[in-house]
């Protein structure tokens, strides 16, 4: 995986005009050289939505920012934010081949009520979750609109694809908003 390649990609998915541009720079940070508690939050393989859960001790909700669907595959972008609240914790886009789960899963996905994470916990779907790398971000006027940054402020986040019943479902990407020791 060329990990900016695949950053180009899926923010591709939903272009910012150059003026919003979600980010100045992207840079592949080694997943042991990912300073705390950014490593902590994101050098795993489990679910981002229980990883948010944790370190903010709260549920999260989701915000569908955008969502469609395009050659077969549902692509959305996301704010998580801490439950009941408007404070955002994470910004992402997803690319879901939802021919991969039941009707019943793909359903509540579709209502975009619930975060995908817990979608796919809460239906015990056989998942195994691949981090795929680790990117710091520069944020541009995007990421601090979705995750009430200062200009030129630092985040982390990371790329990542979840396999359902062995077969790769879904691609992530997970920005984390600034997190403090």
């Amino acid at each position: 995986m060329n990990p900016i390649r695949e950053l180009d990609e899926l923010a591709g998915l939903f272009p910012e005009p150059d003026e919003q541009r979600l980010y100045l720079r992207a840079e592949h940070v080694a997943k042991e050289a990912t300073p705390e508690p950014y490593h902590h939050m994101l050098v795993h393989e489990h679910h981002m939505t229980v990883s948010m859960e944790s370190w903010h001790n709260c549920s999260v909700d989701v915000d569908v920012l955008a969502s469609r669907f395009e050659n077969g595959l549902y692509l959305r972008k996301i704010v998580l934010r801490k439950g009941g609240t408007p404070q955002p914790v994470q910004f992402g886009y997803v690319r879901f081949n939802l021919e991969l789960v039941t009707p019943q899963v793909r359903h509540e996905i579709l209502e975009e009520k619930v975060p995908l994470g817990r979608v796919l916990i809460q239906h015990n779907v056989f998942r195994h979750v691949d981090l795929g790398a680790i990117l710091r971000f520069t944020a541009g006027p995007g990421l601090e609109r979705y995750l009430h940054m200062q200009p030129g402020d630092v985040t982390y986040g990371r790329l990542a694809t979840i396999f359902c019943n062995g077969i790769p479902a879904i691609d992530l990407l997970e920005i984390a908003a600034p997190l403090s020791s």
